[in-house]
């Protein structure tokens, strides 16, 4: 069996010891000194807390966002409105294609009754055509 060997820590003995400077009420001294319950110095600079930099004022939603968000909004007011536009458009023509058509199908009916309608004759010369012959393009009466 091997022998245990047990450590036990010894304390450092303490570098130069410097007597505490005397801390003047409200002001931190450049190099501070602390003796330690063990008998031990220790020596360093104070450190001063970092203030932090006060922060812009910035309001909490940038105006280029706004911008965007406003600019989308109206845009979306106008498609409506563009699209009701275009179906009106539409719906203009589709009238006035279909005024056409009627005013068409009007006036061909009137055409048509002038020339097929009765025969009522105002005035000119009537003539009565019988027993009429039509050879090789030539009239025998």
């Amino acid at each position: 069996m091997a022998a245990v060997e047990v450590h036990h820590p010894r304390p450092l003995p303490p570098a130069h010891t410097m007597p505490p400077l005397p801390v003047q009420p409200g002001s931190i001294p450049a190099v501070a000194t602390i003796v330690l319950p063990d008998g031990r110095t220790v020596t360093g600079y104070a450190i001063t807390p970092a203030k932090p930099e006060p922060a812009a004022a910035k309001p909490a939603v940038s105006r280029t966002a706004v911008n965007i968000a406003l600019g989308g909004i109206g845009f979306g007011a106008i498609c409506g409105g563009l699209i009701l536009l275009t179906t009106f458009i539409a719906a203009l023509a589709a009238l006035i294609h279909q005024l056409v058509i009627l005013a068409a199908v009007i006036f061909g009916g009137w055409i048509a009754v002038q020339v097929f309608g009765a025969n009522r004759h105002r005035g000119g010369t009537t003539v009565t055509i019988r027993k009429a012959v039509f050879k090789r393009n030539h009239f025998h009466g």
